[in-house]
C-alpha cells in the first residue's frame, strides 16, 4: 500500500499533452555513451535542443525535451572488452539522464519489430563477415582493423566502417591483412543470416511523410538534401541485426542469439525514455493530431531520422507522432584542423570548465558560431573578439549603464528605485525606439519559430546595441540635472530593455540571465516573453515591464575580458596531446606560484 502511494507521489507533475496548448515533444541525437563530446558534438544536438527547449518555455508552451546516452551497439561493447569490463560498467557512469539499457527500451524495440513482422516490412538474408576464432565471435566493423583497400591509400589501421585517413565508407570483408582489435589474431570470412528492414518497399509511404512534413515543418535546407540523396540514390534493405551480445534481442527463435542493430535500436530510445518518464508516454509518441515532434542533430545523423526511423514506425501501422521539424548543423572546425581526441587537438566537453571562461560564453560563442548552413571554425582569437567585443563591450555595458546609474544615490541617481514615467507617447525618441523593438520582438519569434538559432541570437543582441544608442542619443546624464521627467523616462525605458535583454537571452545563456535577474532584484519564474494568453505586446513597450517604485539589487559586471596572454595559454594548450597538455598546466602553475611569491617579497 505505501508502495503504491509512493509511486503515484512520483508520478506527480509528469507532463501530459494539454488540450488546447501547443505540445511540443523535443528530442536531440543520444551520444555514445564512452564518448567525450567536442564542442561540435555540443553544438550539433545538445546545446541547439537545449536552446529551443527553454525558448517553448518562455512561450509557455507545453514542451519535454527528451535526451539520453546511446548504450548499445559496437562501439560500448568494443571499449568495454578493452578495458575489461562489461558494457554495463561503462554506461553506469552517467546516470543524470536517459539510456538505452532500460526494460523499456526492450519492450517497445521488440514491439516495433513484431509488428513490422506481423506487416511483412522485414526479409532474411545471409552475408558474409569477419569471425574471429580466438574470441570467438563475429566481428562488427568496430571489432576490425586494417589496410584500406584504395591504392591511393593503403592506410594500415582502417577501421572496419571507414579508413579514417582517406574518409572512405568500407565494409570489414574489404580490408586488407584485417585484424581483430580484441586478439589481434586474423579473422576468417564466413556467412551469417541477418533480418532487414525492406526500405524498397516502403519507399510510397515514406516518400508521402517527407513530402508533407519537410514543408509543414520547415526542415533546414541540408536535412532536405541529404534525404533526397538517399532518396534519388535507391533504398536498399536495411539489415537491423547484429552479431553482438550487447544490446537489444531479437524476439525471433531464429535470431535469439543475435542483437538489433544500433541504427534501429538507438532512435527508438527516445521514446523509451520518454516511457522512463512517464508511463502516459503514448499520449506524447502517439498522437499526432496534438503533439509536434522536434529533433536536433549533425549532419551526420540525417538519414537515420528522416528515412529509417520513421520508415520503422510507418511499418507498423500504428499512429505515431512522426518528426514534424529537424534541424541540422554542419561540421564545427577547430583552428586549422579537425577536432581530434586521439590526438588531444580540440576542446572537448571535459575542457570547457578547466578553462574557468562563464558557461554563457561557451554558450554564446558557440550559437553565434552555429555551422548552420555550411561548416564553421572555432578560433582562439574569434571567442576573444565576440566576448571582448559583443558580450562586454555591448551587451554588458549597456546593461552596467543603465543599473548603476539607477543605483547611485537620490541628487546622482535613483537611489536603486526605478523612477515612474508618464507620458511616454509624446517623447519621439523613445516611441521610434519601441517601434525598433517591437519588430526586433517579431523577427526574433519567427526565427526561433523556424529554428534559425543564430539569427534569433543576433537579433536579440541587435536591440542591445538599440539601447546602447537610445542612451547616447537621449544624453540622459544630461538630462537628470535638466529635465528630470525626460530622464525618468528614457531610465525606465532603458531597464525594460534590459529585463526584455534577459528574457530574449535565456534561452542562450541562461546563467547570464540569471545573474541580470538577481541585479534587478526580481526572481527567476519572472522570466517570461509573454502574459498568460500568448501576448507578446508587453514585450514591445519595454518602460511597462518592471513597475515603478521597484528597488533593483546590486549592479556588478555581468563580464570579462579575455586577454592576448590567455588566449595564447588557450590555443597552445589545446593544439597538442594530453601529455602536453598536463606540462602546460604544471608549467603555468608554476609561473603562477612564482608571481605570487615575487609580490609577497
Amino acid at each position: 500500500m505505501g508502495d503504491e502511494k509512493k509511486d503515484k507521489k512520483v508520478e506527480t507533475g509528469k507532463k501530459v499533452p494539454i488540450a488546447g496548448k501547443r505540445n511540443i515533444l523535443i528530442t536531440s541525437a543520444l551520444p555514445y555513451v564512452n564518448n567525450v563530446p567536442h564542442l561540435g558534438n555540443i553544438i550539433g544536438s545538445v546545446l541547439s535542443a537545449d536552446v529551443f527547449a527553454r525558448y517553448c518555455r518562455l512561450r509557455s508552451y507545453n514542451v519535454i525535451y527528451i535526451c539520453g546516452t546511446d548504450e548499445y551497439g559496437t562501439t560500448t561493447e568494443t571499449k568495454a572488452l578493452e578495458e575489461n569490463c562489461t558494457p554495463k560498467q561503462i554506461c553506469d557512469n552517467f546516470d543524470e539522464f536517459g539510456r538505452t539499457s532500460t526494460p523499456q527500451q526492450t519492450d517497445i524495440c521488440q514491439s516495433i519489430f513484431k509488428k513490422l513482422m506481423e506487416n511483412n516490412w522485414l526479409s532474411e538474408n545471409m552475408i558474409q563477415q569477419l569471425y574471429c576464432d580466438t574470441c570467438d565471435r563475429f566481428l562488427a566493423d568496430r571489432f576490425v582493423e586494417g589496410t584500406c583497400p584504395f591504392p591511393t591509400c593503403n592506410y594500415d589501421s582502417a577501421r572496419g566502417d571507414q579508413c579514417e585517413k582517406c574518409g572512405e565508407l568500407l565494409n570489414t570483408t574489404e580490408l586488407k591483412d584485417p585484424r581483430c582489435k580484441v586478439c589481434r589474431k586474423t579473422p576468417q570470412i564466413r556467412d551469417t543470416n541477418h533480418l532487414f528492414l525492406e526500405l524498397p518497399l516502403l519507399k510510397d509511404k515514406l516518400e508521402v511523410y517527407i513530402n508533407d512534413m519537410s514543408v509543414a515543418g520547415s526542415w533546414s535546407q541540408n536535412a532536405i538534401q541529404a534525404t533526397h540523396g538517399w532518396l534519388k540514390g535507391g533504398l536498399k534493405p536495411r539489415c537491423i541485426t547484429r552479431d553482438l551480445k550487447w544490446g537489444v534481442p531479437v524476439p525471433h527463435e531464429k535470431f535469439k542469439d543475435k542483437v538489433f542493430y544500433v541504427w534501429f535500436d538507438a532512435p527508438i530510445g527516445y521514446v523509451s525514455i520518454t516511457a522512463c518518464y512517464t508511463p502516459d508516454w503514448e499520449k506524447w509518441w502517439k498522437n499526432p493530431e496534438n503533439v509536434e515532434l522536434y529533433q536536433f542533430m549533425g549532419k551526420d545523423n540525417v538519414p537515420f531520422h528522416t528515412v529509417m526511423f520513421p520508415s520503422a514506425l510507418l511499418g507498423t501501422g500504428e499512429n505515431w507522432t512522426l518528426m514534424k521539424s529537424i534541424s541540422v548543423t554542419e561540421y564545427l572546425n577547430y583552428e586549422a584542423g579537425k577536432f581530434s581526441k586521439s590526438k588531444g587537438i580540440g576542446v572537448f566537453g571535459n575542457d570547457v570548465k578547466d578553462t574557468n571562461i562563464p558557461s554563457e560564453v561557451w554558450r554564446y560563442y558557440l550559437l553565434t558560431n552555429r555551422p548552420e548552413v555550411s561548416d564553421t571554425l572555432f578560433t582562439w582569437a574569434d571567442l576573444q573578439a565576440k566576448l571582448n567585443t559583443e558580450l562586454l563591450n555591448n551587451l554588458g555595458n549597456f546593461i552596467n549603464r543603465v543599473l548603476s546609474f539607477i543605483a547611485k544615490p537620490p541628487g546622482l541617481g535613483y537611489g536603486s528605485v526605478i523612477p515612474d514615467a508618464p507620458g511616454v507617447e509624446s517623447n519621439l525618441l523613445t516611441k521610434t525606439l519601441s517601434e525598433k523593438i517591437g519588430n526586433y520582438v517579431e523577427q526574433y519569434v519567427e526565427a526561433m519559430e523556424k529554428v534559425k538559432l543564430k539569427q534569433a541570437l543576433k537579433i536579440a543582441m541587435s536591440i542591445s546595441s538599440e539601447g546602447n544608442a537610445y542612451l547616447q542619443e537621449s544624453q540622459f546624464w544630461k538630462l537628470y540635472k535638466q529635465d528630470q521627467a525626460s530622464c525618468s523616462l528614457v531610465v525606465r525605458t532603458s531597464v525594460g530593455l534590459v529585463y526584455l535583454l534577459t528574457c530574449l537571452l535565456e534561452p542562450f545563456m541562461p546563467s547570464f540571465s540569471i545573474k541580470v535577474l538577481k541585479q534587478l532584484n526580481l526572481p527567476p519564474e519572472k522570466i517570461s516573453l509573454c502574459d498568460e494568453t500568448g501576448d507578446l505586446d508587453r514585450a514591445k513597450k519595454p518602460w511597462e515591464s518592471l513597475p515603478a517604485g521597484h528597488k533593483i539589487g546590486t549592479p556588478e559586471p555581468l563580464f570579462k575580458e579575455l586577454k592576448d596572454e590567455d588566449v595564447e595559454f588557450f590555443r597552445e594548450k589545446f593544439a597538442g596531446s594530453q601529455a602536453d597538455r598536463d606540462v602546460k598546466d604544471r608549467s603555468r602553475k608554476e609561473i603562477t606560484e612564482q608571481l605570487g611569491k615575487t609580490k609577497l617579497t
